[in-house]
């Protein structure tokens, strides 16, 4: 009987000091992802979904739902109407600031609110393995040839778009810019040799380039991707180039941020910051950051807002001299 109640009273007092949530979800949690089923957004999803089960983060189940539909709109005007709902969380990129810009539609990355960055997603242009083996030999081979080289993207009018229209600027190259559903599709297009290229996130391309199918010529960023291991059978992340490296000098990141709906209060941004940076100490998040080539980063907080607004500035220039801005 002194053994039961010395275990009570230990068990009572490590109740007593552990420290109380503030606010914590009372249902499920719903991950918003603004694009199709395959795509970089939907494989991070995943992620966080099963970082957060496998490692009890939370208590609630956490849904992916995929709101893709007129080029991510949808899930852009979802979360707007959800003010005040707790248990949305939006994976989001550079769309928050692009799609507003080119089609207009009522939404501001300010009516939500921002929770953290969890990485940064870099660029790379991809051809066919029986494609052009250089940058040179590409950028070549779509002036020579009499017609536009069709270069494969995720939405019209968006980062893959605006790469696109720089490598004409930069290059005096053509090419014709087809829109997909998601980066899975384009690498698909891409294998099929329906179109000549794509400017896929290294995770969109990673199995067709492990498995041979395409090619990796350069990366837009200004430094090279720092993994080291193997991929393919010959190749690492850090073995593609810079485009600047081989000629083409041409940098752009994408966030990947989690935002609530409007008015989340203090308590709720609070948790969901908590359980952000718990996802980034999982192994299921460092493994992922490695095996998708992602800028592992955290910001959070006023830090998050001075980046946003900075990001947002960038993305619009990029875009008015794209000539993608709507009257």
């Amino acid at each position: 009987m002194k053994t039961l109640i010395k275990a009570t009273s230990v068990l009572a007092l490590m109740a007593a000091s552990a420290p109380a949530l503030a606010w914590e979800p009372a249902k499920p949690v719903e991950i918003v992802v603004a694009a199709g089923a395959g795509g970089a957004s939907d494989q991070m999803a995943r992620m966080m979904q099963a970082a957060i089960q496998k490692n009890n983060l939370m208590k609630q189940p956490v849904i992916v739902s995929l709101k893709g539909g007129a080029s991510g709109a949808e899930a852009l005007m979802y979360m707007k109407a959800s003010d005040g709902d707790p248990n949305k969380l939006l994976i989001a990129y550079s769309l928050i600031y692009m799609l507003p810009l080119s089609a207009k539609i009522p939404f501001n990355w300010r009516d939500l609110s921002p929770v953290s960055v969890i990485a940064m997603d870099q660029f790379v242009l991809w051809d066919n393995a029986a494609g052009p083996k250089t940058v040179k030999d590409f950028i070549a081979a779509a002036k020579a040839s009499s017609s536009p080289f069709k270069m494969g993207g995720t939405g019209s009018k968006r980062e893959d778009h605006v790469l696109t229209v720089f490598m004409e600027k930069k290059t005096g190259a053509k090419f014709s810019y087809l829109p997909y559903k998601s980066g899975g599709e384009a690498a698909t297009q891409l294998v099929g040799n329906h179109i000549e290229s794509n400017v896929n996130n290294p995770s969109e391309n990673l199995e067709v380039w492990r498995a041979g199918q395409v090619r990796a010529l350069c990366l837009f960023d200004k430094e090279r991707i720092s993994y080291k291991t193997k991929v393919t059978e010959t190749q690492s992340w850090n073995d593609i180039p810079t485009c600047k490296e081989e000629g083409l000098d041409m940098q752009y990141l994408m966030l990947r941020a989690l935002f609530l709906p409007g008015k989340a209060t203090p308590d709720q941004v609070a948790f969901y910051v908590d359980l952000s940076k718990k996802i980034t100490e999982t192994p299921e998040y460092k493994d992922y950051m490695e095996k998708q080539a992602l800028k592992p980063v955290f910001i959070t907080g006023k830090d998050m807002l001075k980046f946003l607004e900075e990001d947002d500035a960038l993305n619009k220039s990029l875009m008015t001299e794209a000539g993608f801005v709507a009257n």
